[in-house]
């Protein structure tokens, strides 16, 4: 005898509330084990990509170890911006500029799906309130403008990623506008770091003067092309807010379509 199907649906949420619940312990152990790790050998985040750099230098697998390196990084939380500068300094302007471009677009997808798997209950239409539900509905609306902006302005890499994700915008346009809002930000990171001459460790290095104000010039012009996209982009409002505007703007008593009495006189006829 089959089920009634109103039990299906209980069955089915709890399973899926679940394996939610056995993801997040397993990505807070991974979390939470790394930083113990750091914290019991006194690692810095700096430290962790000199011994990275130690690792890579020394291998021929060195850019597969920094792609894995890079695509598991946002699950714990590592700076993105060392690595992209480490890039630079390991392997050259034009390798780094590609393994980085690269490496960020699968750890954007990585932070992406997390945050889409886990965001789909904490974040439903009766837990949110009229203000977030708005801005997500915007967002969904205007996805690649939103994340094309916030990529050239240089907002937090995985903050984006994240949000993108509980939000449930969709995937297409996050990818295309985080492939082409970030290669700004991408090469002028990895300029700086390609801009670094000499030994680390041996003291305070030099600095390629071109390089260095080539990657300047690039973070210049990605602000610039921001604020320029951000004046010539004007979302349109949506059904909610044209409701409220139409609802509270002032009338005149008489419309245009309303004639007064007398004007619906004829006209004497002329003797």
């Amino acid at each position: 005898m089959k089920p009634p199907p109103g039990r299906s649906r209980p069955s089915n949420l709890l399973h899926r509330q679940g394996r939610r619940a056995v993801a997040l312990f397993l990505w807070c152990g991974l979390l939470g084990g790394y930083y113990w790790y750091a914290w019991q050998h006194d690692l810095s985040p700096l430290e962790a990509v000199q011994r990275m750099l130690e690792l890579m230098t020394g291998s021929v697998l060195g850019p597969l170890i920094y792609l894995a390196f890079y695509a598991a990084r946002p699950l714990v939380l590592f700076p993105a911006t060392l690595l992209t500068l480490a890039a630079g300094f390991v392997f050259g302007p034009v390798l780094g500029i590609l393994l980085v471009v690269l490496g960020s677009n699968i750890s954007a997808s990585v932070a992406y799906l997390a945050g889409r798997y886990f965001g789909g209950s904490l974040l439903s239409a009766e837990r949110m309130g009229d203000t977030l539900q708005r801005y997500a509905e915007r967002l969904r609306r205007n996805s690649f403008e939103s994340v094309l902006v916030m990529r050239l302005v240089y907002v937090p890499f995985d903050a984006v990623n994240y949000a993108a994700g509980f939000l449930h915008v969709r995937w297409k346009p996050f990818m295309l506008a985080t492939i082409l809002g970030s290669l700004p930000g991408s090469i002028s990171f990895v300029l700086f770091g390609a801009s670094v001459e000499g030994d680390l460790t041996a003291g305070a290095p030099s600095l390629n003067p071109w390089t260095l104000l080539a990657s300047v010039l690039i973070v210049a012009g990605s602000l610039l092309l921001s604020r320029y996209l951000k004046r010539s982009y004007k979302a349109p409002p949506d059904a909610a807010e044209r409701q409220t505007r139409s609802s509270n703007s002032p009338r005149w008593p008489f419309s245009k379509e309303k004639k007064l009495p007398w004007q619906n006189a004829q006209p004497s006829p002329r003797l």
